[in-house]
């Protein structure tokens, strides 16, 4: 059942969107959110390439990188030199072209080489079934299978209201996923733990100002919007300190 508690959350979300009081800075976007301009991402002389500025290392954004052992939503090594920060719907359109598309890219390439890190924050936005299938995602979670989870519910875009998030639909999307025990499964989701983690998430990104969905913080450097991938390998390579030595 959607609590008003887990509406409080979405309500602050929407007040930030609403807003606008972005505290990120040097932002990387295309203004809908698309990334298809071919300029997306580029530096000041339109070579395609970002032009990232330092950002000291008692800047409170880096606080944010948890590297939490055995943390279900994350991908990657903890110790990775490169931690990008993925807060996302569901629901949102993008945000699933972003994991079908640039995600996949981003682990054969970088996860899998142990120079990257992806922690994913739950930031739902588009009503009481976003936040279900935050809460779904994160009970997928605790039994292993959240990236597996990820991948069905982006498998196809969920328009707002579409019933994919139902009760119902979340329970297939979990079986596609390959949870083992759904009765757990629909205990999680409704538990007061699942709530919190999601408040947490999204408390998170509004805090820092996002303001749309999918949004990006590679080592405390925002991306905004389903860029092309080589605006993220553009990223990674500059804050990988392996990169300068080949």
């Amino acid at each position: 059942m959607f609590s008003r508690k887990n509406q409080s959350v979405i309500v602050m979300v929407i007040v930030a969107l609403v807003v606008g009081a972005m505290v990120l800075t040097g932002l990387t976007s295309t203004g809908g959110g698309s990334g298809d301009a071919d300029d997306a991402g580029a530096g000041p002389e339109g070579s395609g390439e970002l032009a990232l500025r330092p950002i000291p290392a008692e800047d409170p954004i880096h606080e944010l990188v948890r590297r939490e052992a055995d943390d279900p939503l994350a991908l990657g090594e903890e110790d990775a030199p490169v931690v990008m920060i993925e807060y996302a719907d569901f629901q949102c359109a993008f945000c699933g072209g972003h994991a079908r598309g640039t995600h996949p890219e981003l682990v054969e390439e970088y996860v899998e080489a142990g120079v990257l890190r992806i922690e994913f924050r739950n930031f739902p936005i588009y009503g009481p079934e976003s936040d279900r299938a935050a809460r779904a995602a994160w009970a997928a979670g605790q039994q292993g299978v959240f990236w597996e989870f990820y991948a069905a519910a982006f498998a196809e875009d969920a328009h707002q209201g579409s019933g994919k998030y139902s009760e119902d639909g979340v329970l297939e999307l979990a079986e596609a996923a390959g949870v083992a025990d759904l009765e757990r499964f629909a205990e999680d989701l409704e538990s007061a733990e699942a709530g919190e983690s999601v408040e947490r998430d999204a408390n998170e990104g509004v805090d820092i100002g996002v303001e749309t969905a999918p949004a990006f913080l590679i080592n405390g450097h925002p991306v905004v919007g389903s860029q092309r991938v080589d605006v993220f390998r553009d990223a990674i390579d500059q804050l990988n300190p392996a990169a300068d030595q080949n």
